[in-house]
């Protein structure tokens, strides 16, 4: 499927932000300036309230988390910790500001997003201790936020959703806490470099094969653990038991064959799952739901699957 014409002139233009990883740029925080210059730019939606904490993670570390609350009426209110994306390498609150304001007013909920510890400088599992501690934290003071624990949910985009589809995994081994949803935007789910859309992909996916390798040898450099499912959740023996899902793929893509298998083996495991292809779509195109039309009606059915899986009246 090729891209969709009104998409190709906004990749055009990002890919004067997104650095040739593991080319001409190698270095961590020359990719971080690239990428955070371009989301700079971007519009942001105006919200009720806006908050930055630092939260407890694992011993010894403090994960910075922003806090959006919604423009509507009325407590207590859903709650939906974010994860970012960028490879766990790039992203900050910054870069995904715009995605989570979007994301708070269109679902009508809180959102936390969270700023995990990023390699090179902390390899994995830092990503994964901080996503389920932030999580676990969001649980905990849900109510003094003005939210209902009862009503919680983890979601994330690319590396973002990964540690969204991790923690849900997590949750279930540790017993707790009790997640209600987990939304899925293009997942990392597995490392192989083989699938038909990594077999597939090309400079106008904005991500590539390249650049995923990079990543990974960033984030997971020894190869035995990439196996581990709280790395790579497609590799799980079992995935019965997660909160219900939505899984969102784009057609130009790498991660999309990786992601449409997570969908299938939820299924199979009797997981309530909701699939959204986007046929014409690129890798991370939530950060330009604001500008592209195409863009900002895919995140308009990511926000509107979250608020009918959080919010009673909208069943």
């Amino acid at each position: 499927m090729p891209l969709h014409p009104d998409a190709e002139p906004f990749v055009a233009l990002m890919q004067d932000y997104f650095p040739d990883l593991g080319g001409a740029v190698t270095d961590a925080d020359e990719a971080r300036a690239m990428l955070n210059a371009g989301a700079a730019e971007r519009p942001r939606q105006p919200v009720a309230k806006v908050e930055d904490r630092l939260v407890p993670g694992p011993p010894g570390v403090e994960i910075p988390v922003r806090i959006y609350w919604p423009r509507v009426d009325g407590e207590p209110l859903p709650v939906v910790v974010y994860f970012h994306g960028g490879g766990w390498v790039l992203g900050d609150l910054e870069s995904h500001d715009g995605v989570s304001r979007a994301m708070a007013n269109g679902v009508g909920a809180i959102v936390i997003a969270v700023h995990y510890r990023l390699a090179p400088e902390h390899r994995y599992p830092a990503a994964a201790d901080d996503a389920y501690a932030a999580t676990r934290w969001a649980a905990e003071h849900a109510a003094e936020l003005g939210g209902d624990p009862a009503r919680l949910a983890v979601a994330g985009d690319s590396a973002g959703g990964n540690l969204a589809a991790v923690t849900a995994l997590r949750a279930r081994e540790t017993g707790g806490p009790d997640i209600s949803f987990q939304m899925l935007v293009y997942p990392v789910t597995d490392h192989d470099f083989t699938t038909e859309s990594y077999v597939d992909s090309g400079p106008d996916c904005l991500l590539t094969t390249q650049h995923m390798k990079w990543f990974w040898d960033q984030y997971a450099p020894d190869t035995a653990d990439r196996d581990h499912p709280h790395v790579s959740p497609l590799r799980a023996t079992d995935l019965a038991g997660l909160p219900p899902a939505h899984v969102l793929t784009a057609g130009r893509d790498p991660l999309c064959t990786e992601g449409q298998r997570y969908a299938e083996r939820l299924k199979a495991a009797g997981v309530p799952t909701s699939v959204q292809h986007c046929p014409g779509l690129f890798h991370g195109f939530a950060g330009g739901a604001d500008l592209l039309p195409i863009a900002g009606d895919a995140m308009a059915e990511v926000h509107r699957a979250l608020r009918e899986a959080l919010v009673p009246e909208e069943k």
